[in-house]
């Protein structure tokens, strides 16, 4: 729709300028024929005194428009279209640059502290490959999903165009409508901005060398010159990366699997984060090869049968879970092309050292804890005041063929009570205190059309009266769902959003285990919702990049000094406040976790809090300091539960978290955050308690009895 708009403003601006100057034309045009009118006049005057004066009337309407309408059209077509598309064509680049071998440049990505982390080339491993060389049921398949009148159009095909813009305005998915001609202009002429002005550019460009080429040799520019991902440009370096083999030496299967990538590489790669979404592109290849009659329906069944063996990447790369993520968020932004031949130099947040030490701490864990039948782990390190991220961990180990690829840290997980922060920062907003008493006990909700749910304690038993304190600190799971049923799940949802969860859309498909952690979440936005509290209520994005520049040393963009001071308030510091006190508070939490848990760490006063998600899936620990977050989840990759005599706050997630943030608080101060001064502290319920201002009042601070459980009816 945006794209539809653009043009009808482009196109409404023009003929309003046109029109303008039309009128203009017009104007001086009636002046100057009345002044040669009423100059004839006069000198018939004087050759006939007696004459009577002639009357002038003013010219018609339809004379008007008639001169209006030539005025315009004159000028269009005549001054400003040819104008115009002069000044378009200077702007141009030449297509007889496409035949020119050009010398891409390295990018590099570095380290906070300059280490190199890795090298992104575009040419290093291309060979140029004859046309002849490349199997011809190969070029059939490039065809054939990308541009089936390759050799009947001109360079554009109009009816896909019009197709894909219908498509795209009805909703459908989005669709290109680009040739193979187009394809190869964008990748080596343009850059990848989308806007009309750049998708008519390349039109015109294709058409242009469309005259100068001929169709083979298009062809074999497009094999030679367009990105199959990472570091293949080209059909041969495609060819060798994936396959470890020659392009003569392919398989059907390997074909049509090489033909689907250049459309979207980063998506279709087995590499990626989506490394089975090929199979679908390939299936889409041979379908389209059949209805071309390249193939038959039994071949393309018996080729999508055939099992591919990919080679394991053995690139020089450190942090290569980070290497990823940062690299897709520079494509996304600049473009392919761009990155891979445009010389970046890019300095990251990482630290490399906490990031070896991180990925040591996290491979050896859950290969000692594999007896939980757990197979992976993550770990993410974040600074909470200016989203630096120092460490990225996003498996166990990257290079293992089988699942390492998947990086945690920014895949779809449930966080169990971990997300418990975000109902209770809620409930104190809605006048909640820390003294404010919940009953644990049995309850069941019931709503019309939806079956009955009768939340249940991680232990499978009541407690009774507790005050939020400690219903927080030991993340009970009863008194957890009682306050949300009582501010309401749209409250908690829009706070979530606001602090960082970006994955939780509409608000009517989630009911009141969402407290509990029934809403998928990433590691990425659970770090900046508990920096979120570590601010002291303000939300400072995560942005892992300090610094790109270009190989002539011009800044592309850098990281603002001070990136709290620009940050957003989302919760009053006073709620921040409290809820850090109660997580960091090891007495309250020992009802669950005992005083020795891995939860504590001597002589630091450090938040955090576990979850673990429905049979035991996924579990986390969260933890953060004013200058430090530390996330760490344990699981499977296939989404198998765990053991179910994992301990949360003792096995699993816990040790690693507990060791990086030892690690990291080593041989520091203990820094206690400060009391906000609309925080009042008080005696209630035999201990000093913190309430917001106004709230101190409005609970009975007389001691509750002692706490004394009772057996669950549920478990």
């Amino acid at each position: 729709m945006q794209v539809v708009i653009d043009i009808a403003v482009v196109i409404l601006k023009l003929i309003i300028f046109i029109g303008n100057v039309a009128i203009s034309i017009f104007i001086l045009s009636s002046r100057l024929f009345n002044f040669l009118k009423k100059k004839i006049l006069r000198k018939k005057k004087r050759k006939q005194k007696k004459v009577k004066p002639i009357k002038i009337f003013p010219l018609p309407f339809s004379h008007k428009f008639k001169y209006f309408a030539i005025g315009l059209i004159t000028s269009l077509i005549f001054i400003f279209l040819p104008l115009l598309f002069v000044i378009f064509l200077q702007e141009l680049p030449s297509p007889k640059t496409l035949s020119f071998e050009q010398a891409p440049l390295t990018t590099k990505i570095y380290d906070r502290n300059g280490v190199l982390l890795y090298q992104i080339y575009a040419t290093q491993n291309r060979t140029l490959v004859s046309l002849s060389s490349i199997p011809k049921q190969l070029q059939n398949a490039t065809i054939a999903i990308e541009d089936k009148n390759f050799y009947q159009n001109f360079g554009f095909d109009i009816f896909a165009i019009v197709r894909a813009m219908i498509a795209n305005l009805s909703g459908q998915p989005l669709q290109g409508g680009s040739t193979i001609t187009q394809q190869l202009i964008k990748s080596t002429l343009l850059t990848p901005e989308v806007s009309i002005n750049r998708k008519i550019k390349e039109i015109i460009l294709a058409f242009w060398a469309e005259r100068i080429y001929s169709k083979s040799q298009i062809l074999e520019m497009y094999f030679n010159q367009v990105p199959y991902g990472g570091t293949a440009w080209g059909i041969e370096a495609a060819s060798e990366i994936y396959f470890g083999k020659n392009v003569t030496k392919l398989s059907l299967a390997e074909m049509t699997f090489l033909a689907g990538l250049p459309r979207a590489p980063s998506s279709y790669s087995p590499y990626g984060d989506n490394p089975n979404l090929w199979k679908k592109r390939q299936k889409e290849v041979l379908a389209r090869m059949v209805d071309l009659h390249y193939i038959d329906k039994k071949k393309s069944d018996e080729t999508l049968k055939e099992n591919l063996v990919f080679q394991k990447p053995r690139t020089s790369i450190q942090a290569p879970h980070f290497i990823m993520y940062v690299k897709d968020l520079l494509v996304k932004k600049y473009g392919l092309g761009f990155v891979e031949k445009k010389g970046l130099n890019v300095i990251t947040s990482l630290d490399v050292k906490l990031q070896e030490n991180a990925q040591k701490i996290v491979t050896d864990q859950v290969n000692n804890d594999s007896y939980l039948n757990l197979s992976n782990g993550a770990t993410l390190i974040t600074n909470p005041t200016n989203g630096d991220i120092l460490a990225m961990v996003g498996s166990k180990d990257f290079y293992d063929i089988n699942s390492g690829n998947v990086n945690v840290t920014i895949s779809l997980r449930q966080p169990g009570s971990s997300i418990k922060v975000v109902t209770y920062s809620a409930a104190l907003a809605k006048g909640f205190t820390p003294a404010t008493i919940i009953y644990d006990s049995p309850i069941t909700y019931s709503l019309p059309g939806s079956p009955s749910y009768s939340p249940v304690n991680y232990d499978g038993k009541f407690y009774g009266k507790i005050p939020l304190r400690l219903a927080l600190a030991n993340s009970f799971n009863i008194p957890a769902v009682k306050t949300l049923n009582q501010i309401g799940v749209s409250t908690m949802i829009n706070l979530g959003k606001q602090m960082g969860i970006t994955t939780w859309e509409n608000s009517d498909q989630y009911g009141l285990s969402i407290t509990l952690g029934g809403a998928d979440v990433t590691m990425l936005d659970m770090a900046t919702v508990y920096g979120v509290l570590a601010n002291n209520g303000i939300r400072v994005d995560i942005n892992p990049i300090l610094k790109i520049s270009d190989q002539e040393g011009n800044i592309l963009e850098q990281k603002q000094k001070n990136p709290l001071e620009q940050g957003k308030k989302i919760i009053d510091e006073a709620i921040a406040f409290i809820i850090s006190n109660i997580l960091s508070d090891n007495n309250a939490r020992s009802l669950a976790y005992g005083s020795n848990s891995l939860l504590n760490i001597p002589g630091k006063t450090v938040s955090v809090k576990t979850g673990t998600s429905d049979n035991k899936r996924d579990n986390w620990t969260i933890g953060y300091t004013k200058d430090y977050v530390v996330a760490a989840w344990v699981g499977n990759n296939d989404n198998s539960p765990m053991s179910q005599t994992l301990a949360s706050g003792i096995t699993g997630a816990a040790p690693i978290w507990n060791k990086i943030m030892t690690s990291l608080l080593t041989g520091k101060p203990d820094e206690k955050p400060s009391k906000p001064s609309n925080v009042i502290e008080k005696m209630c319920l035999g201990r000093t308690e913190y309430f917001i201002t106004g709230t101190e009042n409005s609970v009975n601070c007389n001691p509750v009895p002692s706490l004394s459980p009772s057996p669950s009816r549920n478990r």
